[in-house]
Order: structure tokens, then sequence, then C-alpha cells
């Protein structure tokens, strides 16, 4: 059987981390976590479930992930978010293929839990994520966000049957406070490319953004969840120009 290490990063998952290894244990033959210093009981649980447990200052996404993956001893690794938990379905397909044997690199679809709401438009669904790859050879890249997988193009890409049920959000404030974050990171980047910004991309951009997801991504069918999604997406999409317009305009 094909060894499968399960590799999560955290900082403060309290909420979420129970719920996700649990799930994994029946799945996978290690989990390894690498914590940035957590100060909520995201140590205690991972304990509980006898987990390899790492702490160490944050690098970044792509630099962290890969940091991690390091620490691990199996063959192959699923990569997994704290607040993502395989399904059923899923749980049962990796018993299948770990034990029928692993060949290339593996995507899954992702279903989200908004707000307690499973969401299947806006462009939140289906959404492949590569997430089960082997050690070697294989690095996330990306400096700021959106880290991505880099692997040889001599793998073949393979899918997963099942869902990684996402627990995104408990509240729209959870969402905003990210979706600004994420901005944040954006920019940053941004200003390393030197992108500059055109006349009234910030408003433009906006509308776009709320068009793409309601309208067209059919985010109206999500109902009310579907409005606030393509609302704070807009907001953040906003304010990640209109930060960089004065950045820029500082420098």
């Amino acid at each position: 059987m094909v060894k499968v290490a399960a590799a999560i990063i955290t900082l403060n998952e309290e909420k979420n981390l129970e719920r996700c290894l649990k799930a994994l244990k029946q799945c996978v033959d290690e989990i390894v976590v690498l914590d940035s210093f957590s100060t909520d009981k995201t140590a205690e649980i991972c304990a509980a479930y006898k987990v390899t447990f790492i702490q160490k200052d944050w690098l970044g996404y792509a630099q962290s992930k890969n940091e991690l993956n390091k620490s691990i001893n199996s063959s192959y690794i699923l990569s997994v978010d704290a607040d993502e938990v395989p399904d059923q379905e899923l749980i049962d397909d990796l018993n299948r293929i770990r034990a029928e044997g692993l060949d290339g690199i593996y995507q899954v679809n992702r279903k989200t839990n908004y707000c307690g709401k499973w969401i299947y438009h806006c462009g939140w669904y289906p959404e492949f994520k590569l997430r089960l790859f082997p050690k070697k050879g294989v690095k996330w890249e990306g400096d700021f966000v959106h880290e991505t997988l880099s692997f040889p193009k001599s793998l073949t890409v393979n899918k997963l049957n099942g869902h990684l049920e996402h627990f995104s959000y408990h509240n729209k404030s959870e969402h905003r406070t990210k979706a600004f974050h994420y901005a944040d990171l954006s920019v940053k980047k941004y200003l390393k490319e030197k992108k500059k910004t055109y006349f009234l991309q910030p408003e433009l951009s906006a509308l776009a953004k709320f068009l793409s997801i309601y309208v067209f991504k059919r985010g109206f069918l999500d109902g009310r969840s579907g409005w606030v999604i393509a609302k704070i997406s807009a907001s953040a999409n906003h304010y990640k120009y209109r930060r960089l317009k004065d950045l820029n305009k500082r420098r």
C-alpha cells in the first residue's frame, strides 16, 4: 500500500481542526501539522489526535507548505487546509487508490459551505484543486497569495471521487476580513511587479467582479448568500486597486 501523509498549515484553527483531523485519520497514514505559533487550543487538539506537530515562523503560503513537506516521510502528500474535510466518498476513494497504487497527481472537487449554506454557483463550484501528489519532484510556488503546485509535465492528472468540504466562513465579518487580507497581499505582489492602475480601475473592477459573480456565474441562484459573496468580493476588488493607486502616488 502506498503511504500517504496529510499536510496542514495552521494558525488558531481550534474551530475547524478537530473535524478535519477526525476525517483524515480514516484515509491517510500520517498527519503532519506546521503551526505558526497558535495561541488557541490548536496544539492541544493536535496532541489529542497524535499528529506530528511542528511550530515555525510564518514564511508565506508556498514556502511554509514546502517547509512542511520536508518533514513528511510518506511518498505521497495530501495537502489539506484546516477548514477542509474529505467527505465519505472521498475517504473511500483515497483508501481505494492507496490499496491499488497511486500514479501521477490527483485533483479533488471542493465544495464550500458559506455561513451554513452550501454554495453551488458564484464560481465556487465545481472547484477542482490539485491536492494529492508525490513528494519527490513537486513543490509549491508563489510569493504572496494563491500558491500553485509546480510538477513535472510527465505526471498524469487524475480526478478523485467525492468532495473536499470547505467550511470557509462562519459569518460575513470573517469573509470580509479575509477578502481584504488577500487584497493586501495582492497589492504587495503588484507593487513588486511595478503594476500601475488605469483611470477608474477601482470602480470598474468592482463592478466587473460583482457582475461576474452574481450574474454571469449565476450567484443569484444561491440566494442571499450569492448577493453577499458578490458584494464583499466587489468591495475587496475596489479596495485593492484603490490601495495600489494610493501607494503608487506616494512613490
